[in-house]
């Protein structure tokens, strides 16, 4: 079995996470579904009810308000969706949220400080090719996402992302593929042998407009198939792995922030 730690994260609370949330646990895997209250771009949103539900089966974060991208609203406009969205969400649910994840990827420092001072433990980005935590727990990023991206796009996101040396070796190991989800095997493959988190994304939207949930099912059942229960972490379970053992995800024993 596999020394690697998988993790899933599910954005923007379409009610078809709950089709997700199901596949998950066919397979027993753990997830984080990062969830606004409403969506100001029209795309639907579960109701209280359904968000409750699914809190029963895996760890819920706030995606803001109204799935706000902050970089393009004032600091007050994105405070307010920051704390607003974390309230609410909480009375919805009936207990504490953890996590938050920056709608679109899109931050700047100031809305680093809004998190942590909202009362978040961490925060997660788009980030991609990782394979690990990063430097520390308020900008947590991924390793690929569960999506059909051209070779181009990949490209593009590892140009502008930066932290060339820390990512190059998974993009190294994926961009001669041709294949979409065989890159998503691939990277497995390599992060098993290399690296310490395997951290994927994805919307439900995206796997119904392109009906991928086969594709994605077999994804995790292979997942499940290679990764011992143990390693099976949610997000806010990967952070707790990264304080305690420092070891798993840094390497270099860098500083944990």
């Amino acid at each position: 079995m596999s020394s690697l730690v998988f993790t899933l994260s599910v954005d923007d609370g379409h009610p078809l996470d709950l089709r997700i949330a199901e596949i998950l646990a066919r397979h027993r895997l753990r997830a984080s579904f990062y969830l606004p209250i409403r969506n100001a771009e029209g795309a639907p949103v579960m109701t209280a009810a359904q968000a409750r539900e699914l809190s029963r089966y895996a760890e819920i974060g706030s995606h803001t308000l109204d799935h706000c991208y902050l970089t393009r609203v004032d600091d007050n406009e994105a405070w307010r969706q920051i704390s607003e969205g974390k309230t609410e969400l909480e009375q919805r649910l009936g207990h504490a949220v953890s996590g938050f994840c920056y709608p679109g990827g899109q931050f700047q420092a100031r809305h680093v400080h809004m998190v942590r001072r909202a009362g978040f433990g961490y925060a997660r980005t788009i980030n991609n090719l990782y394979s690990d935590t990063g430097e520390q727990r308020f900008t947590l990023p991924t390793s690929l996402q569960f999506y059909p991206h051209k070779r181009d796009v990949l490209i593009r996101n590892f140009i502008s992302q930066g932290a060339y040396k820390r990512r190059w070796p998974a993009f190294q190991a994926i961009i001669a593929e041709d294949n979409w989800l065989m890159r998503i095997y691939r990277l497995f493959d390599h992060l098993e042998q290399h690296g310490q988190v395997f951290h994927l994304w994805c919307h439900a939207l995206d796997i119904e407009r392109l009906q991928l949930w086969k594709e994605l099912d077999y994804f995790l059942g292979f997942v499940a198939r290679r990764i011992p229960p143990g390693r099976r972490l949610d997000n806010g379970g990967l952070i707790r792995d990264r304080r305690r053992d420092v070891a798993l995800v840094f390497p270099d024993h860098q500083k944990v922030v």
